[in-house]
């Protein structure tokens, strides 16, 4: 994924982000990567492009990565996204069919909470069955769209069991908990 690209792309995420809790203009490539620690294996983040809201409700990068992955703090739920899974974050927020590859997410320290249903809805209402997911990873992409079959659409009642997110649209996804 190009610079610009990227730049847009978690610039959409953050003004998707329902809160900005944690996030700071000010932030530096140190300031980031202490916020981050803990988000995925500390290989993946050491080498990751790190990006940061900017003063303009936009994203910037504040390193550079060598290793294809982007880490953000995008809202209340930091990530760090592989170049296929930020293909899929595009294609997502600008409601675009996603790439047809398949991309990982590390979200090990958890998210606020998201619709299960709705890929859009941005707070709990009655009926999008709004869920608060601890630490996980995410299995995202068109191409990964033979995995899904096996596993529920619904939340498991046991919170460590794997389930489809935002079944029935394009952006379905695996959720795999991680603890």
């Amino acid at each position: 994924m190009d610079r610009q690209k990227l730049q847009m792309t978690a610039g959409a995420l953050m003004l998707f982000a329902s809160q900005a809790l944690g996030q700071t203009a000010g932030d530096t490539a140190d300031s980031l990567m202490q916020r981050l620690k803990g988000v995925a294996p500390a290989d993946v983040l050491d080498q990751s492009t790190l990006m940061a809201d900017d003063a303009a409700g936009g994203m910037k990068v504040l390193r550079e990565g060598t290793n294809g992955w982007t880490c953000m703090y995008p809202g209340t739920d930091p990530m760090c996204a592989d170049a296929e899974a930020m293909k899929f974050l595009h294609a997502w927020m600008m409601k675009e069919d996603p790439p047809k590859t398949v991309g990982f997410v590390y979200m090990l320290l958890g998210d606020e909470g998201a619709s299960n249903s709705d890929p859009y809805a941005t707070g709990k209402t009655a009926d999008n069955h709004w869920v608060a997911a601890g630490p996980h990873v995410m299995v995202v992409g068109a191409g990964a769209k033979p995995l899904l079959d096996s596993y529920p659409t619904e939340v498991p009642a046991n919170a460590g069991q794997p389930w489809v997110m935002w079944p029935g649209t394009p952006y379905a996804h695996l959720m795999l908990p991680t603890e």
